[in-house]
């Protein structure tokens, strides 16, 4: 487990992430992290749940029109 320290950043607060934190997540400076809460707490994840759910929405489209997506590719 590793802890997280809160820090001033302005009038707000900020978190600072250690650096082998953030490359073990493939994230950088100016990314975007979504925080999901739990029943075991707050879970902090480079994956936006929006997404999934549009690459899901993609594959049934796909998986339900297989027969005409199969005739466009010939």
């Amino acid at each position: 487990m590793t802890s997280l320290k809160l820090t001033a950043v302005g009038t707000s607060t900020g978190v600072v992430i250690p650096k082998e934190m953030l490359q073990r997540m493939k994230v950088g400076r100016g990314d975007y992290l979504h925080v999901a809460e739990t029943a075991e707490g707050y879970v902090i994840t480079p994956y936006d749940p929006t997404v999934d759910e549009q690459v899901e929405a993609g594959r049934d489209f796909m998986k339900r029109y297989r027969d005409t997506f199969r005739k466009l590719a010939e």
